[in-house]
């Protein structure tokens, strides 16, 4: 591993550990947390790392961040509240894939199209990366389509399974259907935002080298 490589790394695990702490806190009537706004940084990281060091050192970052994610759901399934553990298996089990799968998809489609404009790449990856992510987490972590965790990994996450008015005001759809389609949407936000960031931070690494 080289020396700079170690700040992706770094910042990989950081908004991670981020992330799984401010999941704790709601907003908007609980359709989002606050960590559904640190948690998309991740995609910025990778592809950061990407366009300066190549997609090996991506999938280092990547792996960083995995097993960081694994870490923080192994403690806080060990934390306990008045309602069960603070990350539940079917969300510890989820997030790790989820994560995993969709970085790793976001540098494959990164170098698809590292050669077109600067922004192709980042914006093309981050946003199918996103989708990717959205979808296989809230599916493994709330589906009630999916019954392998076991009655009591399904009742620990049971609450996410009433019927609410889509994003409060549409038709009744289960809630995580709602979560879903919210998240999706800062995922997106963030994606366009972060393109400035991506900009200007290859841009002086790229200099730098």
């Amino acid at each position: 591993m080289q020396r700079t490589h170690i700040p992706g790394i770094l910042a990989m695990a950081a908004i991670v550990v981020a992330s799984n702490i401010l999941v704790q806190f709601l907003l908007l009537d609980g359709l989002l947390t606050w960590g559904a706004f640190t948690y998309p940084l991740a995609f910025l990281v990778t592809d950061v790392m990407n366009r300066v060091y190549g997609t090996g050192p991506a999938r280092k970052v990547v792996l960083a961040g995995f097993v960081t994610g694994v870490i923080c759901s192994l403690i806080g399934s060990q934390i306990m509240l008045e309602y069960g553990p603070a990350v539940p298996l079917r969300i510890a089990v989820a997030s790790g894939t989820a994560f995993l799968l969709a970085q790793l998809t976001d540098v494959a489609i990164f170098d698809r199209f590292r050669s077109g404009a600067w922004w192709r790449a980042p914006l093309v990856s981050t946003l199918v990366g996103s989708a990717l992510d959205t979808a296989l987490f809230f599916t493994i972590a709330f589906s009630a389509s999916i019954s392998i965790f076991g009655a009591n990994a399904d009742a620990a996450i049971s609450w996410a399974w009433e019927a609410t008015p889509f994003m409060l005001t549409g038709p009744e759809t289960p809630l995580w259907v709602t979560l879903a389609f919210a998240d999706w949407l800062v995922k997106l936000s963030v994606a366009l935002i972060a393109l400035i960031p991506f900009r200007v931070i290859t841009g002086k690494l790229s200099s730098a080298a």
